[in-house]
């Protein structure tokens, strides 16, 4: 049974695993400055970072959490991972290997 690489349809775990995790990655890029902040805190308090750090925790918190809440940014990570299945489907060669460079001489 082959798979149709335009199927729109999502499975559960493509759902609540898959998209939710593409969204925390693109989110952390987003909000790059607040985790640069949150860890160069983090790196010069020590185990004094929890109460040292809640401000620059509370800001990094505050940026990702509304990317998690923002419906738009769900859908264009959905259709990402859409366009990244189909594209697996029609060639069956994970993304990893496409971004591969490939050699220049054969």
């Amino acid at each position: 049974m082959a798979l149709d690489p335009a199927d729109q349809h999502l499975r559960h775990v493509e759902k609540d695993v898959l998209i939710p995790k593409i969204m925390r990655e693109k989110a952390r890029e987003r909000c790059s400055e607040q985790v640069q902040d949150f860890t160069k805190c983090c790196k010069d308090s020590g185990i004094l970072m929890v109460v040292k750090c809640r401000k620059e925790n509370s800001a990094l918190k505050e940026c990702l959490t509304a990317y998690y809440n923002d419906p738009a940014f769900y859908e264009e990570c959905k259709m990402e991972y859409l366009n990244e299945r189909e594209e697996f489907r029609r060639t069956g060669i994970p993304r990893k290997k496409r971004l591969q460079k490939l050699p220049t001489s054969m």
